[in-house]
């Protein structure tokens, strides 16, 4: 694995298993495994590049990998697009754990994008790729779920990423507030928000998750 640690940290690993229990999400350790490494390459990538401010190996795999996996259930259909990407999440750690969904992970940081692909590549994870874009420049085949950590106003995030999500398709936000009534009415015009709180194992702070959908316009009958 070029340079990289093979046996993942036990107390790091105890952390990791602790929390899949919790979200009752069951992987095997070959998977374990590659979401430890993540932390791994993320540390060594951190003393040269800022990727992220998470500097503790522990707190790396609550706020990044078991934040990311507590979204999973939300994560449905073929194509998933994690916009904002940053170092790799939500989109790494979810790609490990759903290798028969496709990932793109599309950041405006050619550095983050740098990072991302070589986790891909070193660790082999075939169904992800990363793309360096702005996403209200990206024009590609739309997707089933556009997903980000919020990093922007939700409004924003669906004006920029409404022709990425497929007709029937959905967004999904991981944000630290509950969504306001001023950000919900704020959506633009055809678009609804659900919000639901959810549990990240070991996170002290609240999480709620935010699907954004189109409006289901009813046909009438003969039209």
């Amino acid at each position: 694995m070029n340079g990289f640690p093979q046996r993942p940290d036990p107390a790091l690993q105890h952390t990791l298993e602790s929390g899949l229990a919790q979200l009752e999400l069951q992987l095997s350790d070959a998977q374990i495994s590659d979401l430890l490494m993540i932390t791994t390459m993320l540390g060594k990538w951190n003393r040269a590049y800022n990727l992220t401010a998470i500097r503790d190996p522990r707190d790396m795999v609550i706020k990044h990998l078991l934040d990311s996996l507590a979204a999973g259930p939300d994560i449905s259909g073929d194509r998933v697009l994690d916009v904002g990407t940053g170092g790799g999440f939500p989109g790494l750690p979810l790609a490990i754990a759903k290798p028969n969904q496709t990932f793109v992970l599309l950041d405006a940081s050619a550095k983050k994008v740098r990072f991302v692909q070589r986790v891909i590549d070193e660790l082999a994870i075939n169904n992800a790729s990363a793309i360096h874009a702005r996403v209200e420049d990206y024009v590609e085949m739309p997707f089933d779920v556009v997903t980000c950590r919020a990093f922007a106003s939700l409004s924003d995030i669906v004006a920029w990423t409404q022709h990425l999500v497929t007709e029937g398709g959905k967004i999904v936000a991981l944000k630290g507030q509950t969504l306001s009534s001023d950000e919900s009415g704020a959506l633009p015009e055809g678009w609804h928000a659900e919000q639901r709180q959810v549990v990240v194992p070991l996170l002290t702070g609240d999480r709620h998750l935010v699907t954004v959908r189109r409006h289901q316009v009813s046909k009438k009958a003969g039209l």
